[in-house]
């Protein structure tokens, strides 16, 4: 027996014994349901309702010209309804008082199933862009998907914000890259450009990250340009080979030496920064792509519930929104404002701080210790702290 499918009968079922119930269910509409054949007749009882039906507000027993003008306004709209199956409906439902528990049961249905679609519309239009070299489709369809998830999250009563899941949740198989030769490409040319010109640095270094790279040894690679870059170092082939090994990149099989001398024998004339947002539009189409996935194996997950679900399916969607910010860096979009604070005379330079994060990957801060007892510190050996809470906001349910 299908869980939905019976919330759905059991709703209408409700309805046509008593059809009071719809005062109780103004919250639902006739595109919650699953089936054509109960979108088209819950879509019916409504419009009876509205238009004076003398069964809705009646006492007494509930006349079968209720049920029949139902089953004539649905058949408008949908072929095969008979009042033989309006019957069924009726005896599916154990009790009409429970119709706002059914009818928030096709509502949690409805959330998943709209998530899933929308979550498959924003893959699609991925890949699409991926092979068109355009990225503007998957931003449009990522909007579209955030705004759904906000709308869903009133209609279901939860406060709308991305929340991590408790354990990671199952990957969906991941489908054949798009075009990973012109991507490659671009990515040894970039490289090369770098390596033969390590002013060209400063022209990606404020957005570019060793994860936009689809290669994983191009990522590596560039990360260790960034590690000489950050060092004031000078780059050329021996210092990017001296630099990989420190790192272990030869030694794991990350890189070999050849595959380093090929990339800095090549050609690097070029522009850095349109190679490089080459490389960024990748990424995106690409992040985007495995945004989609996230949401649509939690969209699929019928034991999670649509607050939950919402919440996650919005945090699945961060990576992208990081890129994206990255992305608009990249094309000359207003810059995020600075802090009102003036900055440190002792701090690090703007142009260092974004070298530093194309050489290594940022990593959260270790929690502090537990404190077993009061352990007074000088304030100036303590910076001061700001009381945090790891446990998220239970959402409401309805």
């Amino acid at each position: 027996m299908n869980p939905l499918l019976s919330a759905e009968q059991a709703v209408l079922g409700s309805v046509l014994l008593d059809p009071n119930q719809l005062s109780h269910l103004d919250w639902l509409a006739p595109d919650h349901f699953y089936r054509p054949v109960h979108q088209a007749l819950f879509g019916a009882l409504r419009k009876l309702r509205s238009d004076g039906h003398p069964a809705v507000g009646a006492d007494g027993p509930v006349p079968l010209s209720w049920v029949t003008d139902a089953v004539d306004e649905a058949g408008l709209h949908v072929r095969g309804l008979t009042a033989v199956y309006a019957h069924t409906l009726t005896q599916a439902c154990p009790r009409p008082e429970h119709a706002p528990v059914y009818g928030r049961m096709v509502l949690e249905g409805a959330i998943h199933r709209t998530v899933a679609q929308h979550a498959i519309r924003l893959h699609q239009v991925a890949r699409a862009d991926a092979l068109q070299g355009e990225v503007e489709g998957a931003l449009r369809s990522a909007d579209v998907l955030a705004g759904v998830l906000t709308d869903l999250a009133r209609h279901w009563g939860t406060n709308p914000r991305p929340v991590a899941p408790t354990a990671a949740p199952a990957t969906a198989p991941t489908p054949p890259p798009v075009r990973t030769d012109h991507v490659a490409e671009d990515e040894r040319f970039l490289l090369a450009v770098l390596a033969e010109q390590p002013r060209a640095m400063d022209e990606v270094v404020a957005w570019l990250r060793p994860g936009d790279f689809a290669d994983p040894g191009h990522g590596q690679l560039y990360r260790c340009l960034g590690a000489l870059h950050h060092r004031g170092e000078p780059i050329d082939r021996i210092t990017l080979l001296w630099e990989a090994q420190r790192r272990g990149l030869l030694a794991d099989g990350t890189l070999s030496g050849e595959q380093l001398t090929a990339i800095c024998d090549s050609v690097g004339a070029g522009s850095a920064e349109w190679l490089g947002e080459r490389v960024m539009r990748s990424s995106l189409t690409r992040t985007a792509a495995a945004s989609a996935r996230a949401v649509r194996v939690l969209a699929e997950d019928e034991a999670l519930v649509p607050g939950r679900l919402i919440n996650h399916a919005l945090h699945a969607l961060g990576p992208l929104d990081k890129v994206r910010t990255r992305w608009e860096t990249a094309n000359g979009s207003p810059a995020p404002k600075a802090p009102t604070s003036a900055p440190s005379p002792d701090g690090p330079p703007p142009a260092r701080v974004h070298a530093a994060l194309t050489r290594s990957t940022p990593h959260p801060a270790p929690s502090p210790p537990a404190r077993t007892g009061p352990l007074p510190a000088p304030a100036a050996a303590r910076p001061p702290s700001r009381a945090t809470s790891d446990a998220p906001e239970r959402p409401a349910h309805r």
